[in-house]
């Protein structure tokens, strides 16, 4: 069994003055630990669950930066990236930088983004819910070219890219892709046509998280048709 961290809250004591000492203490540990996976949140205002906008939040892409240079095992990724945040041709060279300069330690966890407030905070334009997963099945296509041998063109219905180009490549010639979600007539289709995990939750407990697959197996099959 791979267990991994997810560091969801930068709301320490004294943390206007320790957060980063906290932050590098805590996954130094888990990389001299043996944890697999560390992951931290694709958010610039914090969850309401979480205490809310006005609760410290560090850019996603910046942090895993440094952790990278601060460790030395520990895969690194987002839980997970809002498709919305980011030009898919620049997240898929973000994401391919932190894989080279972290030896190949990156995972690229990404999905349809849903947090409206830091979308209206911030003047990041917000597309209906249809759109947003219509972008994050062209972002994870764009992604997969980049690090093809293919750096042609790309035509989609929301991004056009004319060139591909990406160097250098991802260490492992690719970055892992997990896809955040649950839906089962799209979150999981993607998930079986292009994820190496998808992130499961459920209000329902592990009972609910385990009945996923079965309940989504008609999207399943017919993606992998």
């Amino acid at each position: 069994m791979d267990l991994g961290i997810h560091y969801a809250s930068f709301t320490h004591p004294a943390w206007e003055t320790r957060l980063t000492e906290r932050l590098d203490a805590t996954v130094r540990v888990a990389d001299e630990g043996g944890i697999s996976l560390v992951t931290v949140m694709d958010h610039y205002f914090q969850m309401i669950d979480f205490g809310g906008p006005f609760e410290p939040m560090l850019e996603g892409y910046t942090t895993l930066g440094y952790l990278a240079a601060r460790t030395e095992n520990v895969h690194l990724g987002l839980l997970v990236t809002g498709v919305t945040y980011r030009h898919p041709g620049l997240l898929a060279k973000v994401v391919s930088t932190l894989d080279v300069l972290s030896g190949g330690r990156a995972w690229l966890g990404i999905g349809a983004a849903w947090y409206d407030r830091e979308h209206a905070g911030l003047g990041v334009p917000f597309p209906p819910l249809a759109e947003r997963f219509e972008r994050l099945e062209e972002t994870i296509r764009i992604a997969e070219q980049m690090w093809s041998d293919d750096d042609g063109p790309f035509e989609g219905a929301h991004y056009r890219l004319a060139e591909t180009i990406c160097l250098p490549r991802p260490v492992r010639g690719r970055v892992p892709l997990m896809i955040g979600g649950q839906g089962e007539r799209k979150t999981l289709r993607l998930v079986a046509q292009h994820a190496d995990a998808c992130n499961l939750f459920t209000g329902e407990g592990v009972p609910g998280v385990a009945h996923k697959p079965g309940r989504a197996a008609p999207a399943l099959r017919r993606a992998r048709a």
